[in-house]
């Protein structure tokens, strides 16, 4: 057994060093969640917010407009001839709120799309109403459940199935780091199984974040979770002790920021709002809402892109086989020559394990 990395760790200036550089990950952790959490969260603003005017004459016309130009571009106003117009956008998410003027004024919103911006649209024609002197009726065309009166339970469910999940590619990645890839990659696809009915335990009986749909909830649970799984098993293999810093920036600081669960993208920076249209976070968040609460309606494309983030999975994984063939193959002894002894328990692999799982 070599004392060489033992010794050299156990000397107080080689322990230092040890320290030192593990507290590189922490600090980027620190850094990267700052500006993604408040460059993501701490201003938000609505820009090009679509809302809708109900009417066809030249008071709503004028309505529109004069809103469209005092939003200077926070809004996008547009007039709608119907009210049964108006609630298909808002079924479609077309627009986020529909105002009918007259003697009893009128808001529509559907808060199962977005909480947030159904307040943020509440807010703006609640000061028309009060302008032409009028109370404010608003009716949700589409409520949450019972059990997620913020329509943000789906967010938070969001965030305990992606730690479950790059949780067990730590443990995966570090205390399997012996194992074939194909038994890493088996015991992923398990954990994502697992992870997903803990979730859909969560959003059901559980918290009744959901009263319906709960099978669909759990089929995007389980290929959500299975991508991060595989991606990060695959990762493991080429970031070693970086892994659970690159998954955190993928699947935490970019993901949990652009799913569009707490701020839809009219309400952030362009940035987040373009991670939102193609991100496995959001395509969970807008799958759910789209399956419980909008009729499936755009379903297919969320669905789509958690199956190409579970496709880039086995990608990933597939390429971690090749490379670790080609360590197998060029680390085999040439014949005749005696084979290398295998050191017992190398010092370099447990590193490797506690930085995965945070140590």
């Amino acid at each position: 057994m070599s004392a060489g990395p033992s010794a050299a760790a156990g000397s107080p200036a080689g322990a230092l060093r040890h320290v030192l550089s593990h507290l590189v990950t922490p600090l980027l952790m620190c850094v990267g969640m700052g500006l993604a959490y408040l460059g993501a969260f701490h201003a938000p603003e609505p820009h090009d917010l679509r809302v809708d005017v109900v009417g066809s004459g030249p008071s709503a016309q004028v309505l529109a407009q004069t809103l469209q130009d005092k939003g200077d571009g926070a809004l996008d106003v547009r007039t709608v001839a119907d009210r049964a117009t108006a609630t298909e956008h808002l079924r479609t998410q077309g627009s986020y709120g529909a105002y009918i003027p007259g003697r009893t004024p009128e808001l529509l919103v559907a808060s199962a799309s977005s909480d947030t911006s159904a307040t943020v649209v509440e807010k703006v024609f609640t000061q028309v109403a009060a302008g032409q002197g009028a109370p404010l009726k608003v009716t949700d065309t589409a409520p949450t459940a019972d059990g997620d009166p913020t329509g943000q339970g789906i967010f938070f469910l969001l965030v305990a199935v992606s730690i479950g999940s790059y949780a067990s590619v730590a443990v995966i990645g570090g205390a399997g780091a012996v194992l074939r890839l194909r038994v890493r990659a088996a015991l992923a696809l398990g954990a994502s199984l697992v992870v997903s009915v803990i979730g859909a335990v969560f959003a059901g009986p559980l918290f009744g974040l959901v009263d319906h749909g709960l099978a669909g909830l759990w089929g995007m649970a389980w290929l959500y979770s299975a991508g991060i799984l595989l991606i990060g098993v695959g990762l493991h293999t080429f970031l070693k002790r970086w892994t659970t810093l690159g998954v955190m920036v993928l699947f935490v600081m970019l993901n949990f920021t652009s799913s569009g669960g707490i701020f839809r993208p009219e309400l952030q920076p362009g940035f987040f709002g373009a991670l939102h249209s193609f991100w496995n976070g959001a395509g969970f968040v807008e799958g759910v809402r789209s399956h419980v609460y909008f009729g499936g309606h755009a379903l297919g494309g969320n669905l789509l892109v958690l199956a190409l983030w579970f496709v880039a999975g086995l990608a990933m994984t597939g390429l971690a086989g090749l490379a670790e063939r080609k360590r197998r193959t060029a680390g085999a002894p040439v014949a005749g020559s005696p084979a290398l002894p295998e050191a017992d328990a190398p010092a370099e692999e447990e590193e490797e394990m506690e930085e995965a799982v945070g140590v």
